[in-house]
């Protein structure tokens, strides 16, 4: 699926004033509810909490990726966070958080739900990216930034995939 289908621009929020990690999952909840208006933030912050009790969504370098299944969600769905500061998330490599990627899909996966998933880890790992997101000033443009670079992303990792 294309990055587009499943985060749209009231899904990202720039420069966003976080506490903690539990109040970033806050400010996720309600973002990820945008575009899904019948299913509670309450519901969705439940989830993504008792997905980081299992293990730390934290992908390291300053980039999270907390995700859970929700009940009654057909399609994924995401938001994406830059925060003003970052704050601890509990990352293996000990930096804390600035840019954090939301997602939910469904409770019974698909292979396109897994492909989202993939495709968002190998968007959050690119350097590159992560540093054009963080220079991103409104919200508007850490959109616009998202869209184009996980294209760059995608189509880079196309053509060494394929020995090019």
């Amino acid at each position: 699926m294309l990055l587009e289908e499943i985060i749209k621009p009231n899904g990202v929020l720039c420069n966003a004033s976080a506490r903690s990690k539990k109040h970033c999952l806050e400010i996720l909840s309600e973002l990820l509810i945008r575009t899904n208006p019948d299913i509670a933030s309450e519901n969705i912050f439940e989830c993504l909490n008792e997905r980081e009790r299992l293990g730390c969504t934290g992908l390291d370098k300053g980039a999270a990726f907390p995700h859970c299944r929700v009940k009654g969600l057909k399609v994924s769905n995401a938001a994406l966070i830059k925060l003003s500061e970052p704050v601890d998330f509990d990352a293996a490599d000990g930096e804390p958080v600035d840019l954090v990627f939301g997602m939910i899909v469904p409770l019974k996966l698909d292979e396109n739900d897994y492909a989202d998933i993939k495709m968002v880890t190998r968007i959050l790992a690119d350097e590159g990216l992560r540093a054009r997101l963080r220079s991103m000033n409104t919200s508007s443009e850490l959109y616009e930034a998202l869209l184009n670079g996980s294209a760059l992303v995608t189509s880079d990792q196309l053509r060494t995939a394929q020995g090019s």
